[in-house]
């Protein structure tokens, strides 16, 4: 079907389109929250990828995600409890290893050869816990690995203030933002003076300078920003509070519940003022965040209540979305079958004070990110 339909006499209309999701998720890590949010003795249910995962941590300390229901007779093992580095079915007492392999069954001394359910791989880092998942059953990439934030180990900084929110669309809409320059003026209040994409194989840069009376106050704000993967988005951000510059880091993390919903976690840590007392760094660092979610809920507005665009009709002074979507099609599409653009450096930069959009040969300074300090 076309884009755009004309009649004699009649103006041209655009027409939405909006093709069946497929039932696939995209191959990379996901973040889960905290890794100490499962660190408490408990078997912890997930309704993530289309399906119910279950994460506990073991007596050795590690944390382990396997399918959610027991292949005996279907009940969930997010209900069941933890012994040694087991958890154990509360309906009939199967207790199951991190590997998948069923362990011990209380009224049977053989077990069955096909006892084993789905292991998925797991990492922690920057305190958080992710999950690897990939529809072609691969093991994490290296090349891939979740970058380390030195940040969130220092006492000079804040610890993460995460919120869980579930949002009723695709995750395709929250990604979109990171080309969707346009956005920042109308829904935050955030004029644009200079914004650049680079997309390099697995990562997709942003970063951009504006202005936000919210964020920023009467300075300017800088916003360095990448997904790294799918999934996983790290902002470091500066601005100002209560007159102070201010560094903070944000995470914008999500994992789909299925092809039409998905979990999204929204972090801020906020580097520490060491011209304030303890008790005025928490009461920044407290302001701060809510000024913060309080912006990310503006977003969060228009993704739970718009629709599906495939085809989205864009202006010359819009972000390169189109090519953020190539971009993002690579975590659907079988490794094998990738096409050769991923393996390029392509970049996208906006300067307010010219002619607009221009694609470059390289990374201008003014776009080179700085999240490796971090």
């Amino acid at each position: 079907m076309a884009d755009t339909t004309a009649q004699p006499s009649k103006p041209v209309i655009h027409r939405i389109h909006a093709a069946p999701i497929e039932a696939r998720y995209a191959r990379g890590w996901h973040c889960l929250g905290l890794a100490d949010d499962y660190k408490d003795g408990k078997a912890h249910g997930l309704s993530i990828f289309g399906t119910r995962l279950v994460v506990f941590q073991g007596e050795d300390g590690q944390l382990r995600v396997l399918d959610g229901y027991c292949p005996h007779m279907g009940a969930d093992l997010g209900q069941g409890r933890i012994d040694g580095n087991t958890v154990v079915c509360s309906f009939h007492g199967w207790a199951w290893a991190g590997d998948g392999k069923c362990a011990a069954i209380p009224y049977s001394q053989r077990i069955p050869p096909k006892a084993r359910v789905k292991s998925w791989p797991v990492t922690e880092q920057n305190r958080l816990l992710f999950v690897w998942n990939d529809p072609e059953g691969n093991a994490p990439d290296p090349s891939v690995a979740i970058p380390r934030i030195n940040a969130c180990f220092s006492d000079t900084w804040s610890d993460w203030a995460i919120v869980k929110w579930v949002i009723n669309t695709n995750c395709r809409e929250l990604i979109d933002n990171q080309s969707d320059m346009a956005h920042f003026g109308p829904v935050h209040g955030a004029p644009i003076e200079y914004f650049c994409n680079t997309f390099d194989g697995a990562v997709a840069y942003q970063k951009l300078r504006g202005g936000s009376a919210r964020l920023a106050g009467s300075g300017g704000l800088t916003a360095d920003s990448a997904y790294f993967g799918p999934a996983y988005h790290i902002t470091l951000m500066t601005g100002e509070a209560e007159g102070q510059p201010i560094k903070s880091i944000l995470l914008n993390s999500h994992v789909p519940i299925d092809t039409n919903s998905f979990e999204l976690r929204f972090g801020v840590m906020v580097e520490k003022n060491p011209a304030l007392t303890d008790a005025q760094n928490r009461a920044m660092v407290d302001g701060y965040v809510q000024a913060a979610q309080s912006a990310f809920r503006e977003d969060v507005a228009i993704w739970d209540s718009k629709t599906r665009v495939d085809n989205p009709l864009l202006c010359e002074g819009d972000g390169p979305i189109y090519r953020l979507r190539q971009w993002y099609q690579q975590f659907y599409t079988d490794v094998a079958a990738l096409p050769a653009v991923h393996s390029t450096v392509e970049v996208h930069e906006y300067r307010g004070d010219d002619t607009g959009w221009h694609k470059l040969a390289e990374v201008p300074a003014d776009a080179a990110s700085r999240l490796s300090t971090i």
